[in-house]
Formats: structure tokens, C-alpha cells, sequence
């Protein structure tokens, strides 16, 4: 097992402060296994709980890494502020760890929605339209979240 430990404990947040990041964020990068190393992704998601959702295509090389190693992290970075004359960043983030698996059925038409509603809360009756259009010429991932850590500076 991977320690998720925090090396700057004076700049850990709260597993609830770190929720609220990942809530507001736009989005945020999954990282994961390839045969050369890491992959890292940048995408748009939804959280329900502790399950961050994503939508993707339905081939490509994140499915082919998952196939051979589900474990993975997301990464969401919120506000931040160069300090220049400090030489210092005021910043917030956060890494979630878990396994990511396919979903289908009822959990991805419930993602699916959790994304438009998140993305395109003013057009959830054309979300709605588009996606049983698009519904079988896209794949849904989850994330269920096993640990979480979050650091921030803020001075």
C-alpha cells in the first residue's frame, strides 16, 4: 500500500474541506498505470458521495491502462495565487485514491445527469435529450474514493 501520508501536516485540510474542493472544481486529472509508467488525463467530472464520475469515449487508451490496473488517483487543484514577492503560491488541493470501474445502467444514467446538472445546470432538459442520443457512444467510469488527502496555503 502506497502511504498517502501528508509531509506538510501544517497545510493538511479537512476530508470535509477537501470534498468542498473537489465540489467546486471544473475539473481535475486522473492519473493511472500505463505500460511506460504513469498516464495522466485531465478531466471533467461529478461527485456523489465519495464516487467521482467520469464520461469518456467508448475505446481509447485510459480504458486499455484500467483493464490491467484499476488503482488510480484523481487530482483537483482549486484556488490559486502566485505570490511573487514571497516566492510562494497560496493554493488549494486535493488527491483522491480508489479504484476506477465501468459503470452502466441506472448508476451511468444517473452520472451522466450529475455531470450535465454540475456543467449545464441551465439546459437540463436539452442534457437530458443529448444524452439518451449519445447514451451508447460513450462510457461512464468511477472512481469509489478509499482515502483522500488535501493541502492548502493560505496566508
Amino acid at each position: 500500500m502506497i502511504n498517502n501520508a501528508i509531509r506538510r501536516q501544517d497545510r493538511e485540510i479537512t476530508e470535509s474541506e477537501a470534498i468542498e474542493i473537489i465540489q467546486k472544481g471544473e475539473y481535475g486529472v486522473l492519473s493511472i498505470c500505463s505500460p511506460n509508467g504513469g498516464y495522466g488525463i485531465p478531466l471533467n467530472y461529478a461527485l456523489k458521495d465519495r464516487t467521482l464520475y467520469f464520461h469518456c469515449a467508448i475505446e481509447g487508451s485510459k480504458l486499455d491502462y484500467l483493464r490491467n490496473n484499476n488503482k488510480a488517483s484523481f487530482c483537483v487543484v482549486g484556488k490559486t495565487e502566485v505570490l511573487p514577492s514571497k516566492f510562494a503560491t497560496n493554493y488549494e488541493s486535493v488527491i483522491a485514491f480508489g479504484l476506477a470501474t465501468e459503470v452502466e445502467g441506472e448508476e451511468k444514467r444517473e452520472a451522466l445527469m450529475l455531470i450535465v446538472e454540475k456543467y449545464s445546470a441551465d439546459f437540463i432538459q436539452e442534457g437530458k435529450e443529448y444524452l439518451e442520443k449519445l447514451y451508447d457512444r460513450v462510457k461512464v467510469l468511477k472512481l469509489s474514493i478509499e482515502s483522500i488527502t488535501g493541502k492548502a496555503r493560505k496566508q
